[in-house]
Formats: C-alpha cells, structure tokens, sequence
C-alpha cells in the first residue's frame, strides 16, 4: 500500500486496539456495558475480548477504515466552515474506524464457522483456537461493540442517530448476502445467476465498503444524497475485490489459506458461474468434483481437476477482468462527487495499489 498512507493506518491502528483493549479500564467497561457487578472479572471478559483481538492484531489491509477516513477528508475540504470544523470532522472520522474494522472482524469470524474453514491469516481460524460456542458469541458481540464509538464522536444526537440507521441497515444486507451464499453453497445442484451472485456479493462484501464511504462523508456533513451515492460506487469496489479474491483463490491461493479450499466449500464464485454459463454440459461434472472434495477435503485430487477445467474454459481470466475493470474505474467515479483535491486523488490511489497479481 502507498507510504503516504502510513500515517493514517497508524492512527487507525492506535483507535482500533484501544476500542479493542488487551486491559480492561473501568471507562472502556462503562462504554461497552454500562454499570455491572464488580464480581465481573478479566476472566469473564477474555472470552469476548481474545478472539476478536487476536484476529485483528494478525493482520488485514485495512482499507475500509483508511477509505472512511479518506471519504470524510474529501468532504470536510468542502463542507467545513472552518479549519477548525475540519480537524474535528477528521477526527471524528478515525474515532468511527471500529465501526467498519469490528463488523469485518466480526464477519469474519462468523464466515469461518459457516465455512467449516479451519485457516485464517495464516493462523488457526477462532472457532479451532477457542471453541465454537466461544468464537459465535465473541463475533456477535463485536457487531454489537463496534457501534460504542458512535457515542464518542463530537456530534450533534441528529448525526449520531444517522450513523447508528445506517450502521444498523448495512449490517442487515451483510447478513442477508451471507444467507444467499450459505444458500448456495449448501445446495450442491443450485447454480445462481451471474446477477444473483453480483446481488450477494454488493450485500455481503460490498456492504462494508459502502458502510466505510457513507459514515465518512455523513461524519464530515455530507449530504445524506452524496453519502447514498459515494455508498453504491464503494459497494462496486467491494465486489471488485471480492471477484478478484474469487479469481485469486483458484490461481495463487488467497494469503493465509490453500488454493481451491473454494471448491473444498462448494463456493459458486463468479469464474464458477461464468464457466457454467458458457458449457452448461459441465454443471453434473464440476458439482460432482465439489461434492467430492468437500467430503475428502483440500488434499482431494478433485480439487485440482476442478481448477484446471475452469482454467482451461478461460472464465478464470474473463472473471479477473471484470473484477479489475470495477477497480480501476470506481474508484475515479468515487473521487469525482467532490471536486478534486489531495484527499480524492488519495482514494484513487489507495485501490490502484491494491490489485492482487494472479497467475
């Protein structure tokens, strides 16, 4: 990622692991659950806290809260009456960062279980480390912990109660386009349109970025109509980059985990679906070598037998392209709903850098 960004991914870090603490203090206890017995220990709160703190102290690009605070530096230049309002709307903008880095942890969290994945970011995925019933109840509750920090930003209640709406709705979609995915991945035999599957992936991907976008530029002041719009473009860019993590699990294999464990779950992605669409004769075969790697899992030879028909269909390639076109042009239509100026010309440059290279 570009150097000029360093600064700001370290504020982000420092908001992040202190909304996220490895000690407990009496304020961070109050925010989060209001007055409880002072019999509730460290030993109670560890197993809400660890897993969602070990899992974000392993990594990630970080680029949803980097692109909230870009979003709200773009339109603090044009909304603020003065320095002064600026700083604060800045401020206020890292000071919402968990909102989009928790809920992404959280899902991930969640996405793991739901997957039967045993990896995350190299590391053995919550659910292994800690226990299942353990690795549920800490993801749910980190959706619930990463809107604390809407109470702390300097903010009238009017702006608060927007952020809290648009929070609340985002998290519905993300939870809506999972449904679709488990639905489908669930269902061997069921193969979604390329349109079904676009729907799912602007819900449960797209949604965090549109999140990132809109509390931005509603933190700065921005009209909730420019909010609404920067949201559906950063959504776009969501499902670029999950097309190209689709693409990028069947070449390289994503960080962290094997290449193909999408077809060790059965997952529809868009080379997938854009295979099936051009030899339709293949669909009793590819979910045949599904269905068998996902009984014998990712050491199975129907694994690489699945890849290399799609490779040699070329829809691997075709599905790159359209996940990259998103991210080369999106990010331009983003960055124009404000005039120009060193904070749009940043969110361009934050996604160019951000292409996986694939085989």
């Amino acid at each position: 990622m570009d150097k000029d960004f360093s600064e700001r991914l370290a504020k982000i870090e420092e908001v992040l692991l202190e909304a996220l603490p490895a000690e407990y203090k009496s304020e961070w206890k109050t925010a989060s659950f209001g007055t409880i017995s002072e019999c509730i220990g460290n030993i109670h709160l560890n197993p809400l806290v660890l897993p969602c703190r070990n899992l974000l102290t392993l990594g990630g690009k970080r680029w949803r809260p980097l692109l909230l605070v870009l979003c709200a530096e773009m339109a603090a230049k044009h909304t603020a009456s003065s320095m002064e309002e600026e700083q604060k709307f800045i401020s206020n903008a890292y000071k919402l960062t968990p909102l989009v880095e928790f809920c992404h942890t959280a899902s991930l969290i969640h996405d793991d279980i739901e997957d039967n994945a045993d990896m995350r970011r190299g590391k053995p995925a919550a659910h292994i480390t800690f226990g299942l019933d353990t690795a549920i109840n800490a993801g749910a509750w980190l959706y619930f912990e990463a809107p604390v920090c809407i109470d702390k930003l300097d903010a009238s209640v009017e702006l608060k109660n927007r952020l809290y709406k648009l929070y609340t709705q985002e998290l519905r979609r993300l939870h809506l386009g999972q449904a679709m995915d488990i639905l489908w991945h669930r269902t061997p035999d069921l193969i979604p349109s390329v349109e079904e599957y676009t729907a799912m992936v602007q819900s449960k991907t797209g949604t965090l970025a549109s999140l990132a976008a809109q509390a931005g530029i509603i933190a700065s002041g921005g009209t909730l109509e420019t909010a609404a719009k920067a949201g559906q473009i950063a959504a776009q860019i969501g499902v670029g980059f999950q097309i190209l993590d689709d693409v990028q699990n069947l070449t390289t294999g994503n960080p962290g985990k094997l290449r193909g464990d999408d077809i060790v779950e059965n997952k529809k992605s868009l080379p997938v679906l854009l295979h099936l669409q051009k030899y339709p004769e293949h669909k009793e075969k590819i979910t045949s070598l599904m269905a068998d790697a996902a009984k014998n899992g990712i050491k199975s030879p129907a694994v690489e037998e699945c890849i290399k028909i799609l490779e040699q269909g070329g829809q691997i390639k075709t599905a790159y392209e359209k996940g990259l076109d998103l991210i080369k042009t999106k990010p331009a239509e983003l960055s124009s709903l404000y005039s120009k100026d060193t904070a749009s010309e940043a969110i361009y440059r934050l996604f160019a850098g951000m292409v996986p290279q694939v085989k």
